[in-house]
């Protein structure tokens, strides 16, 4: 009997965690680019590192390798990719300093609670769907802010379009970090409640005080009856 569930190994030598690696690989390069105002270059390597994004999920899924190492090195290589490329167009004036702290914020909050659930043994949650559209997003819109930087015809709309697909990656990033939260406190929940179990003090009960036990009375001799047996006693 087959089951969709896929297996998660230990596994380093996966194609999707080759194709990760490179993505990660790209963010120096990416940097140096920027850096020195090679603008065209920068923005192809940023579409390369998209298509990369896709194409590890789907190497995964197709040939069904999931592995621990690449859970950790997908969102890395989004996670760099992304603060890189916020704080080089920040650096340079081409998006405002705001948009920079929300993101950073985000990740500042995210790299706590992944460090917290480490801390206590958990897995981090799963990618879930919001999350990766909030990256698409925020991937589009940062190759075309740097377009719209270019004198050419397609300024304007790159500008345009640029900080739309800002816009809405900035609220489903977010979102999706609202959702990794919620996420998160189930997992912390759900291991806290059998560590108190085990490790909690025993409770106090209370016991009844025990009944006292009956006395049974010493009769009292009745008078009348004690004078008649002594008139008896003398007529003998």
């Amino acid at each position: 009997m087959t089951t969709n569930t896929p297996v998660i190994t230990n596994r380093i030598a996966t194609v999707p965690n080759a194709i990760s690696a490179l993505r990660l690989a790209m963010v120096p390069v990416f940097i140096y680019l920027v850096i020195q105002h090679r603008d065209v270059w920068a923005i192809t390597l940023m579409a390369l590192s998209g298509v990369t994004d896709w194409l590890d999920g789907f190497a995964a899924r197709r040939l069904r390798q999931y592995s621990r190492l690449g859970q950790l090195l997908d969102p890395a290589a989004d996670r760099l990719f992304i603060l890189s490329t916020v704080f080089l167009l920040g650096w340079r004036t081409i998006i405002p300093w705001w948009l920079v702290a929300s993101l950073a914020a985000r990740e500042a909050i995210m790299g706590i609670t992944l460090l917290v659930l480490k801390f206590k043994g958990i897995n981090p949650p799963a990618v879930v769907f919001v999350g990766k559209a909030a990256t698409f997003a925020l991937m589009y819109a940062f190759p075309l802010l740097l377009l719209a930087e270019q004198a050419s015809w397609v300024k304007d709309a790159a500008w345009v379009l640029g900080w739309a697909f800002a816009i809405w990656g900035l609220l489903l990033y977010w979102f999706a970090c609202g959702v990794y939260l919620v996420e998160s406190y189930r997992a912390l929940v759900l291991v806290r409640g059998p560590q108190r179990r085990a490790t909690g003090k025993p409770k106090l009960v209370s016991v009844p005080a025990p009944v006292a036990d009956a006395v049974t009375p010493t009769p009292v001799p009745d008078a009348a009856a004690g004078a008649g047996r002594m008139a008896g006693s003398a007529e003998a």
